[in-house]
């Protein structure tokens, strides 16, 4: 086998030789070039996942406060609590225990509303109506009749009574 004799003439050594410095430096400029890119993509990629893990607390810190406001909404649009009140009390000269006590006794009677919703209570206002004032209160041993006077829907269930004589 015989090498060709043109590694003797320059102009060939300065081609050949201007190939391998043209090769080397354009290796460098390719490392410097992906290097470069890859750093710009790593960058890129630590910025999203930074982005997604906010983005996810930003989620979850949404999520707990709707789930805090639909049980506060349910806790609004049902019947919380159920209050009494007899306004002429006073007129017919009775005592404050048994006012109290005929309170607790309608509050008692009509304490299948709790937990209810605003609505279906609202609905059935006749029945509220109708059990308080079918209710005869032995106060005294004196025979009373209530009345209802207003009621008030809400998460509280507002009941003013007026009470008189059982005729």
């Amino acid at each position: 086998m015989r090498i060709s004799p043109l590694y003797r003439r320059p102009s060939w050594q300065r081609f050949f030789s201007g190939m391998a410095v043209g090769g080397a430096i354009s290796w460098v400029i390719f490392l410097y070039i992906y290097g470069v890119w890859q750093d710009r993509h790593i960058y890129t990629i630590k910025k999203q996942a930074d982005d997604i893990r906010e983005l996810n607390n930003d989620i979850l810190i949404w999520q707990q406060e709707y789930k805090e406001i639909n049980k506060r909404n349910i806790e609004q649009l049902t019947v919380q609590k159920i209050n009494i009140k007899i306004t002429n009390s006073g007129k017919l000269n009775l005592d404050t225990l048994s006012v109290f006590e005929t309170e607790e006794s309608v509050k008692d009677d009509i304490s299948m509303m709790l937990a209810k919703d605003i609505e279906t209570v609202y609905k059935s206002k006749e029945l509220i109506k109708k059990i308080i004032e079918n209710k005869v209160v032995k106060i005294n041993n004196k025979r009373y009749k209530l009345h209802v006077q207003e009621i008030v829907f809400y998460t509280t269930l507002s009941i003013q009574l007026e009470i008189d004589y059982d005729s």
